[in-house]
Formats: C-alpha cells, sequence, structure tokens
C-alpha cells in the first residue's frame, strides 16, 4: 500500500508542470512552420488561418517557411522542438503518408515523434491537357494513350507528390503507358502544358483553375470521388470512365510528441473554431479546398489509414524516390 501511495504521489508530481503549462497557454506567440515555400498552397491555408487563431487565442501566431527535402526539413524541424505547443506544423498528406514509405529511412519517426492534432482539408487534383491533344474527355484521353504507347508524358512537381500519384494512379487503373516528367514546382509543369511540351498534368485545383477558366489548358476531371465546388461541371475521373479512381490531398497540423494533451485538445478547438469562420470558409472554398475539421482521434487514424494505402500502393507500382 505504501509503495503504491508513493508511485500515485511521484505521478501527480511529474503531471503538475504539465498541468500548469496547459493553463497558462498560450503566454506568448505561436510558431506556425510550413514545410513548404512561400505562395505555395499550404502557406496561403496558413497564412489564412493565422489571424483567425491569433484572435481567438490572444496571441500571435508567426508563419514560418521551412521548405526542402519533400518537406522532411520541416517536419523533422517541429518533431525536434520542444513539446510545449509553440511549435505546430503543417503537415500535408504527402509528408504525414507517402515520403515514409517512399524514403524508408527518416530523420524522424512519424508515430514517436509527432501528434496529430486536426485535420485542416481536403483539395482535389484536376487532370489537365494540352489544348493541342485531340481529347475532350477522360475516354477519350484514354483511348489516345493506348493508341500511342509512350508517346504522352504528364508533369509533376517530382516524385511522391500528390500529382505524381495522380498520374500513376490513372496507369496503373487504365492500364496506359504514359511517361512522368518531373518539375522543380507545378507552375513549371502547368506552363509546359500550356506549351505543349507535356501534354497533361494533374495540378491541385487552385493554380490551374484560371488557366482553365481562359482556355489555356482543358479541364477533363478532378481526381476527388465527388465535383469541386469551384468547377462543378467537371466531371470526377471516376465518374468519367474510371471506376473507382480516387485520390484527394489533404494537409493537416501536428505538434511534437509530448505535448501535454490539454494544450492538443485546445489547439484542435481553436482550430476547429478558425475552419467554421464564414471568412476562412468562403477564402478556402475559392482555392478549391473544401475544409475537414474534426477530433484528434479522427485525424490520427485517418493518417494512419492512409499510410497503409500509399504504402501499399508505392510497393506494387514499384515507385523509388529521386
Amino acid at each position: 500500500m505504501a509503495k503504491a501511495a508513493l508511485l500515485l504521489i511521484a505521478g501527480l508530481m511529474l503531471l503538475e508542470p504539465a498541468v500548469a503549462l496547459s493553463q497558462g497557454y498560450p503566454a506568448r506567440p505561436i510558431r506556425f512552420i510550413v514545410p513548404i515555400a512561400a505562395g505555395s498552397g499550404p502557406d496561403l491555408t496558413a497564412r489564412l488561418l493565422a489571424p483567425d487563431l491569433a484572435r481567438q487565442m490572444g496571441q500571435q501566431v508567426v508563419v514560418d517557411n521551412r521548405p526542402g527535402a519533400s518537406s522532411v526539413i520541416g517536419m523533422e524541424l517541429v518533431a525536434r522542438s520542444a513539446p510545449d505547443g509553440y511549435t505546430i506544423g503543417y503537415g500535408p498528406a504527402t509528408i504525414l503518408a507517402v515520403v515514409p514509405s517512399l524514403l524508408g529511412k527518416m530523420p524522424y519517426d512519424t508515430d514517436r515523434d509527432l501528434q496529430m492534432v486536426v485535420h485542416l482539408g481536403d483539395t482535389p487534383n484536376l487532370l489537365v491537357v494540352s489544348t493541342s491533344l485531340p481529347v475532350k474527355s477522360v475516354r477519350e484521353l484514354i483511348d489516345y494513350a493506348k493508341a500511342s504507347p509512350g508517346k504522352l508524358s504528364y508533369g509533376s512537381p517530382g516524385i511522391g507528390t500528390s500529382q505524381h500519384l495522380s498520374g500513376e494512379l490513372f496507369k496503373k487503373m487504365t492500364g496506359t503507358q504514359i511517361v512522368h516528367v518531373p518539375y522543380k514546382g507545378v507552375q513549371e509543369a502547368i506552363t509546359d502544358v500550356i506549351g505543349a511540351r507535356v501534354q497533361l498534368a494533374f495540378p491541385n485545383v487552385a493554380p490551374v483553375l484560371p488557366h482553365v477558366k481562359a482556355g489555356r489548358v482543358r479541364g477533363l476531371a478532378v481526381t476527388s470521388p465527388k465535383r469541386s465546388v469551384v468547377i462543378p461541371e467537371l466531371p470526377t475521373i471516376a465518374e468519367a470512365g474510371v471506376p473507382g479512381y480516387e485520390l484527394t490531398t489533404w494537409a493537416g497540423v501536428v505538434v511534437p510528441a509530448g505535448v501535454p494533451k490539454a494544450i492538443v485538445a485546445r489547439l484542435n478547438a481553436e482550430f476547429n473554431k478558425a475552419l467554421a469562420g464564414p471568412a476562412f470558409r468562403e477564402k478556402y472554398l475559392a482555392q478549391g479546398n473544401e475544409p475537414v475539421g474534426g477530433t484528434v482521434d479522427d485525424f490520427a487514424r485517418f493518417v494512419k489509414k492512409e499510410r497503409v494505402k500509399w504504402a501499399s500502393f508505392i510497393k506494387d507500382a514499384e515507385i523509388k524516390p529521386e
């Protein structure tokens, strides 16, 4: 009995600093690390959220872009930060669900070193083709590709990105041979589709939508399981002739492992509140994104499911890092 009492007292003593920390949180500015370059979709999302979070929490939220190495650099910085809730990270699907299987060896362990906080939103990619290509539907594209194996090429921002996986999934499910051409960024890939140096691409909706509207590229379908709210006239790839095709890029918020549960719960609540704000929703939806939100456990389960799915696909498709 005496031993049990001592263990209980010791446990309570260990909890005291965490409880005290969470009660006064936040007492200083919060750093929001985005592992992707400024001006990107994730950066825009973080900068849309930051003012609302600052107003809600009474402290400044500073966006800190740390791009490089397929987002590994920025996410490692999050994982190695003090577990006090003052460093949070923007976690894209690529770094949380794809890169671990693609690279194999990582400088940190996603399960051991990171905690999931909240699912921010989902974003479809958009299958676009050069206006010089004589196809006006997904079915026509498949027929054209099968009639000319290896003659078509698609551009993406690199191995393991959602745009690359969209193309590889399309090839696998349609039995087509289309050459992948990696670029340093999505804008370069879009520019080369406009110039017909590559024939197609699967960029996120936001950066390519103005070009579709202007007629510089031809939009055929979206990769998501349902139509996009910003371009509802385009079918999904599944609707357009590839049943079962589905790929949605997503993102969430993570913190270092060891952040007190009370702080994680507070961050989850604050992000859910910001995601529900009408001004944020209007701007976020206009970029082709759809806010999700939900509990900490919801997001943790979702990420694990996505990692299993993409690990299997990467192995089956024999995708290797650059």
